[in-house]
């Protein structure tokens, strides 16, 4: 499938929703990519703590307070995704407008409920 999605602040616990995401797009043959703080594996996919030059991501969703996105604008739009989805607790209105400024689609959104209802 299309639509390769980086989920930035991937968590190895369980119970996070960034880890819910990871099987979730797993589970619909989404290729994904994944960053966090510690190295390990989700659903298959292993989760990098370096910044990666990743190729061909589409969507990058956000799992990171907007106090720690400011460290990774230059990255993200560096990547030059088509959307960036900025789940709940992850607003951040300064960041909307440096990515409109850079033709980046902001989606405020939830991942989740964008994967169960079919409008990812």
């Amino acid at each position: 499938m299309d639509k390769k999605t980086l989920v930035l602040g991937a968590s190895l616990k369980t119970n996070r929703y960034s880890n819910f995401v990871i099987n979730k797009l797993v589970d619909h043959n989404y290729e994904v990519e994944a960053i966090g703080l510690k190295r390990g594996v989700v659903a298959g996919i292993a989760i990098q703590t370096e910044l990666e030059k990743f190729d061909n991501i589409d969507t990058i969703t956000l799992y990171l307070n907007p106090q720690r996105q400011k460290e990774y604008y230059n990255y993200i739009i560096g990547l030059n995704p088509k959307r960036v989805i900025f789940n709940p607790g992850t607003e951040n209105l300064e960041f909307y407008e440096v990515l409109k400024v850079a033709k980046i689609k902001v989606e405020v959104a939830c991942t989740l409920v964008l994967l169960s209802t079919n409008q990812y």
